[in-house]
Protein backbone atom coordinates (compact mmCIF):
# COMPACT_ATOMS: atom_id res chain seq x y z
CA UNK A 1 0.00 0.00 0.00
CA UNK A 2 3.15 2.36 -0.14
CA UNK A 3 2.23 4.81 -2.84
CA UNK A 4 5.12 5.06 -5.08
CA UNK A 5 7.29 8.41 -5.27
CA UNK A 6 6.00 11.30 -7.40
CA UNK A 7 2.54 9.93 -7.70
CA UNK A 8 1.19 13.01 -5.73
CA UNK A 9 3.20 16.06 -5.58
CA UNK A 10 3.76 19.46 -5.24
CA UNK A 11 0.74 21.15 -3.91
CA UNK A 12 -0.90 18.22 -4.06
CA UNK A 13 0.79 16.75 -1.06
CA UNK A 14 -0.72 19.39 1.06
CA UNK A 15 -4.35 17.27 1.75
CA UNK A 16 -1.89 14.27 2.81
CA UNK A 17 -1.27 16.13 5.66
CA UNK A 18 -4.62 17.01 6.38
CA UNK A 19 -5.86 13.45 6.33
CA UNK A 20 -2.84 12.20 8.57
CA UNK A 21 -3.20 14.82 10.87
CA UNK A 22 -7.27 13.86 11.22
CA UNK A 23 -5.58 10.24 11.25
CA UNK A 24 -3.47 11.30 13.77
CA UNK A 25 -5.97 12.72 16.09
CA UNK A 26 -8.82 9.90 16.00
CA UNK A 27 -5.54 7.55 16.86
CA UNK A 28 -5.43 9.89 19.86
CA UNK A 29 -8.53 9.05 21.10
CA UNK A 30 -8.49 5.61 20.74
CA UNK A 31 -5.49 5.48 22.75
CA UNK A 32 -6.71 7.51 25.41
CA UNK A 33 -9.55 5.45 25.88
CA UNK A 34 -7.25 2.55 26.11
CA UNK A 35 -5.29 4.19 28.80
CA UNK A 36 -8.35 4.33 30.93
CA UNK A 37 -9.64 1.25 30.39
CA UNK A 38 -6.15 -0.75 30.93
CA UNK A 39 -3.22 2.12 32.01
CA UNK A 40 -0.22 3.53 30.32
CA UNK A 41 2.21 1.00 30.40
CA UNK A 42 -0.40 -1.41 29.39
CA UNK A 43 -1.01 0.38 26.62
CA UNK A 44 2.31 1.42 25.75
CA UNK A 45 3.22 -1.95 25.18
CA UNK A 46 0.89 -3.20 23.23
CA UNK A 47 1.65 -0.66 21.07
CA UNK A 48 5.37 -1.42 20.92
CA UNK A 49 4.34 -5.09 20.00
CA UNK A 50 1.98 -3.38 17.30
CA UNK A 51 4.73 -1.68 16.09
CA UNK A 52 7.38 -4.82 15.85
CA UNK A 53 4.61 -6.72 14.31
CA UNK A 54 3.88 -4.01 11.42
CA UNK A 55 7.49 -3.87 10.79
CA UNK A 56 7.92 -7.74 10.42
CA UNK A 57 4.59 -7.05 7.91
CA UNK A 58 6.37 -4.52 5.57
CA UNK A 59 10.30 -5.69 5.58
CA UNK A 60 10.09 -9.82 6.19
CA UNK A 61 7.09 -11.09 4.68
CA UNK A 62 6.89 -11.14 1.32
CA UNK A 63 5.55 -8.14 -0.82
CA UNK A 64 5.25 -7.06 -4.27
CA UNK A 65 5.08 -4.04 -6.54
CA UNK A 66 1.64 -3.79 -8.81
CA UNK A 67 1.03 -1.44 -10.26
CA UNK A 68 0.49 2.36 -8.64
CA UNK A 69 1.77 0.94 -5.10
CA UNK A 70 3.07 -2.53 -3.35
CA UNK A 71 0.85 -5.70 -1.93
CA UNK A 72 1.45 -6.17 1.80
CA UNK A 73 0.23 -8.43 4.39
CA UNK A 74 -0.61 -6.38 6.50
CA UNK A 75 -3.13 -8.02 9.53
CA UNK A 76 -4.83 -4.99 10.21
CA UNK A 77 -7.98 -6.97 11.40
CA UNK A 78 -5.56 -8.99 13.60
CA UNK A 79 -4.06 -6.62 15.51
CA UNK A 80 -6.90 -4.67 16.12
CA UNK A 81 -8.62 -7.79 17.38
CA UNK A 82 -6.00 -9.02 19.13
CA UNK A 83 -4.19 -5.79 20.83
CA UNK A 84 -7.10 -2.97 19.88
CA UNK A 85 -7.46 -0.40 17.97
CA UNK A 86 -5.67 2.30 19.93
CA UNK A 87 -2.12 0.19 19.59
CA UNK A 88 -2.64 -1.41 16.16
CA UNK A 89 -3.53 2.28 14.98
CA UNK A 90 -0.42 3.94 16.04
CA UNK A 91 1.72 0.74 15.37
CA UNK A 92 0.82 0.75 11.96
CA UNK A 93 2.31 4.52 12.02
CA UNK A 94 5.55 3.91 13.98
CA UNK A 95 5.97 0.39 12.26
CA UNK A 96 5.73 2.30 9.05
CA UNK A 97 7.93 5.16 10.44
CA UNK A 98 10.53 3.15 11.12
CA UNK A 99 10.92 1.52 7.99
CA UNK A 100 10.79 5.06 6.13
CA UNK A 101 13.66 6.01 8.17
CA UNK A 102 16.04 3.14 7.99
CA UNK A 103 15.05 1.35 4.83
CA UNK A 104 13.34 3.41 2.45
CA UNK A 105 13.67 6.95 2.76
CA UNK A 106 12.39 7.50 -0.63
CA UNK A 107 9.10 6.98 1.12
CA UNK A 108 8.72 9.52 3.84
CA UNK A 109 7.52 12.30 1.39
CA UNK A 110 4.53 9.86 1.28
CA UNK A 111 4.21 9.49 5.10
CA UNK A 112 1.15 11.66 5.24
CA UNK A 113 -0.90 9.63 2.21
CA UNK A 114 0.21 6.34 3.22
CA UNK A 115 -0.29 6.65 7.20
CA UNK A 116 -3.72 7.37 6.24
CA UNK A 117 -4.22 4.92 3.45
CA UNK A 118 -3.26 2.25 6.54
CA UNK A 119 -5.25 4.18 9.33
CA UNK A 120 -8.66 5.34 7.85
CA UNK A 121 -9.55 1.76 6.98
CA UNK A 122 -8.56 0.62 10.82
CA UNK A 123 -11.06 3.26 12.03
CA UNK A 124 -13.97 2.05 9.92
CA UNK A 125 -13.09 -1.73 10.59
CA UNK A 126 -13.36 -0.95 14.05
CA UNK A 127 -16.62 1.22 13.73
CA UNK A 128 -18.44 -2.27 11.85
CA UNK A 129 -16.79 -4.88 14.31
CA UNK A 130 -18.85 -2.60 16.91
CA UNK A 131 -21.75 -2.84 14.39
CA UNK A 132 -21.68 -6.70 13.88
CA UNK A 133 -19.94 -8.64 16.51
CA UNK A 134 -22.39 -8.56 19.52
CA UNK A 135 -21.76 -7.54 22.85
CA UNK A 136 -21.97 -10.79 24.46
CA UNK A 137 -19.14 -12.20 22.19
CA UNK A 138 -15.58 -12.26 22.71
CA UNK A 139 -13.25 -11.42 20.01
CA UNK A 140 -11.94 -15.18 20.39
CA UNK A 141 -15.10 -16.69 19.67
CA UNK A 142 -15.96 -14.45 16.10
CA UNK A 143 -16.95 -16.54 13.31
CA UNK A 144 -15.11 -17.24 10.07
CA UNK A 145 -17.80 -14.73 8.50
CA UNK A 146 -17.23 -11.63 11.42
CA UNK A 147 -13.64 -12.51 10.53
CA UNK A 148 -13.91 -12.06 6.66
CA UNK A 149 -16.55 -8.33 6.68
CA UNK A 150 -13.72 -6.73 8.72
CA UNK A 151 -10.97 -7.53 6.54
CA UNK A 152 -13.06 -7.26 3.29
CA UNK A 153 -13.62 -3.58 4.74
CA UNK A 154 -10.00 -3.26 6.01
CA UNK A 155 -8.52 -4.52 2.63
CA UNK A 156 -11.55 -2.89 0.68
CA UNK A 157 -10.53 0.63 2.85
CA UNK A 158 -7.10 0.24 1.62
CA UNK A 159 -7.34 -0.04 -2.43
CA UNK A 160 -9.81 2.81 -2.13
CA UNK A 161 -7.44 5.42 -0.67
CA UNK A 162 -4.63 4.16 -2.55
CA UNK A 163 -6.98 4.48 -6.05
CA UNK A 164 -7.96 8.01 -4.75
CA UNK A 165 -4.38 8.75 -3.82
CA UNK A 166 -3.21 7.79 -7.57
CA UNK A 167 -6.12 9.51 -9.02
CA UNK A 168 -5.89 12.33 -7.23
CA UNK A 169 -2.18 12.48 -8.08
CA UNK A 170 -2.36 12.10 -11.64
CA UNK A 171 -6.16 12.00 -12.90
CA UNK A 172 -7.96 9.46 -14.86
CA UNK A 173 -5.52 8.69 -17.93
CA UNK A 174 -5.45 5.06 -19.39
CA UNK A 175 -1.90 4.18 -18.01
CA UNK A 176 -2.62 5.19 -14.18
CA UNK A 177 -6.33 3.50 -14.62
CA UNK A 178 -5.02 0.45 -15.64
CA UNK A 179 -2.26 0.68 -12.81
CA UNK A 180 -4.75 1.38 -10.07
CA UNK A 181 -7.28 -1.88 -11.51
CA UNK A 182 -3.80 -4.05 -11.41
CA UNK A 183 -3.39 -2.90 -7.90
CA UNK A 184 -6.15 -3.46 -6.54
CA UNK A 185 -7.14 -6.57 -8.22
CA UNK A 186 -3.91 -8.46 -6.50
CA UNK A 187 -4.24 -6.71 -3.33
CA UNK A 188 -7.73 -8.09 -2.43
CA UNK A 189 -6.41 -11.30 -2.61
CA UNK A 190 -5.14 -10.38 0.65
CA UNK A 191 -8.81 -10.83 1.67
CA UNK A 192 -9.01 -14.71 0.77
CA UNK A 193 -5.83 -15.30 3.31
CA UNK A 194 -6.20 -12.33 6.21
CA UNK A 195 -9.66 -14.09 7.56
CA UNK A 196 -7.91 -17.22 8.16
CA UNK A 197 -5.05 -15.97 9.40
CA UNK A 198 -6.97 -14.66 12.24
CA UNK A 199 -8.97 -17.48 13.15
CA UNK A 200 -5.90 -18.83 13.34
CA UNK A 201 -4.52 -16.41 15.88
CA UNK A 202 -7.85 -16.39 18.20
CA UNK A 203 -7.66 -20.05 18.01
CA UNK A 204 -4.10 -19.74 19.42
CA UNK A 205 -5.58 -17.75 21.90
CA UNK A 206 -7.93 -19.68 23.30
CA UNK A 207 -5.10 -22.19 24.43
CA UNK A 208 -3.55 -19.09 26.38
CA UNK A 209 -5.88 -18.87 29.64
CA UNK A 210 -3.46 -17.38 31.50
CA UNK A 211 -3.83 -14.30 29.08
CA UNK A 212 -7.43 -13.60 29.99
CA UNK A 213 -7.14 -11.32 32.64
CA UNK A 214 -3.74 -10.06 31.24
CA UNK A 215 -3.58 -6.15 30.39
CA UNK A 216 -1.29 -6.70 27.42
CA UNK A 217 -3.52 -7.85 25.07
CA UNK A 218 -7.35 -6.43 23.96
CA UNK A 219 -9.82 -6.80 26.96
CA UNK A 220 -12.43 -7.76 24.15
CA UNK A 221 -10.18 -10.75 23.14
CA UNK A 222 -11.72 -12.76 25.76
CA UNK A 223 -14.51 -10.32 27.55
CA UNK A 224 -17.71 -9.67 26.57
CA UNK A 225 -18.08 -5.83 26.16
CA UNK A 226 -18.32 -4.26 28.77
Amino acid sequence: MHIEEGIVHGAKMVLSYGTAAVSFGIAGKLAIDSIKKSGLVPTVVKTVMATILVFMFFEVFPHQAVGVSEVHLILGSTLFLVLGAGAAAFGLAFGLLIQGLFFAQFDLPQYGANVTTLLMPLFAMSYLANKIIPQNIAYKDIKYTDALKLSVVYQGGIVTWVAFWALYGQGFGAENLTSVFSFGAAYMSVILLEPLVDLAVLAGAKTLASLQNSPFVNNRLYNPAA
